[in-house]
Formats: C-alpha cells, sequence, structure tokens
C-alpha cells in the first residue's frame, strides 16, 4: 500500500511540473544591450516622494526576445542576468514577469517585460526600417 501512495505521490509531481504540462514557450534572443536598471524597478514613492540621496546608476542588461507569436523586450534586475545572443531559451509568464530558463538550468531567471508586440507586427517594421537603411545607398548610387 506504501509503495502505491508513493508511486501516485511521484507521478503527480511529475505530472504537475511546468516542463511536463507544457507552460513553457520557446524564443530566441536576437539584440541586447545595457541600459539603465533604476528606471525599471522604483516604485511610486522613490518617483514622487521626498528627495532622497543619490542612488549608483547600474547598467541592466536588455534583450529582444522572438517567439511564434510575440516580441518581447525584457530587462533584467541586475548587471549579471546574461543570456547567449542567439540562443533558444524557453519562459513562461510568472507574475506581470517573465521567467526565463536557459540550457535547461536548474533555476529561472526573472526579467521585467519592458515592451511586448506582435510578431507580424515587428516583423513589419523591421522591413520597414531595413527599407529606409537602404534608400540612401540606393540614391547615392544613381548620383
Amino acid at each position: 500500500m506504501k509503495q502505491t501512495a508513493w508511486l501516485i505521490f511521484l507521478l503527480c509531481g511529475l505530472a504537475s511540473s511546468p516542463a511536463q504540462i507544457g507552460i513553457y514557450q520557446h524564443g530566441s534572443v536576437v539584440r541586447m544591450h545595457m541600459g539603465d536598471c533604476t528606471v525599471m524597478h522604483q516604485g511610486f514613492l522613490t518617483n514622487f516622494g521626498p528627495p532622497s540621496a543619490p542612488q549608483t546608476v547600474e547598467s541592466c542588461p536588455e534583450y529582444t526576445l522572438i517567439s511564434d507569436n510575440v516580441v518581447f523586450v525584457i530587462v533584467g534586475r541586475s548587471s549579471n542576468q546574461l543570456i547567449p545572443l542567439a540562443e533558444t531559451i524557453d519562459f513562461r509568464f510568472q507574475k506581470n514577469e517573465l521567467a526565463v530558463r536557459v540550457d535547461d538550468a536548474k533555476r529561472e531567471v526573472k526579467f521585467t517585460i519592458k515592451d511586448m508586440i506582435v510578431r507580424s507586427e515587428w516583423d513589419r517594421l523591421q522591413r520597414h526600417i531595413d527599407e529606409k537603411m537602404k534608400a540612401p545607398e540606393v540614391r547615392e548610387a544613381e548620383r
């Protein structure tokens, strides 16, 4: 009887793991730059309260993550949250953040979502930017 109970407990634990129930999505990191951390993580009192002592400005990584349907711009909480470019990662939503798992890591790393856009719209914007970048080259070649 104990063995049956342990077997059921084990199967329930395996079935409820995030990877097993398919809540992870897959995406590719295509862009990264370092930005200001303080803008993303300040609260109401910090912005509108009385002046406080000057804070040190820390740089945080900002990534563009492309999934099948949505493109995310995500920001790390500190400068040591690094993801390799052109890396396929697993991610999921968790409490208004993106929980990211790279290369089957044991732990997830949480990122703040700065911006989201539908993939088709992002592709259209990228084509428009490419056309604008090529336009000066065409005009110079005609001269």
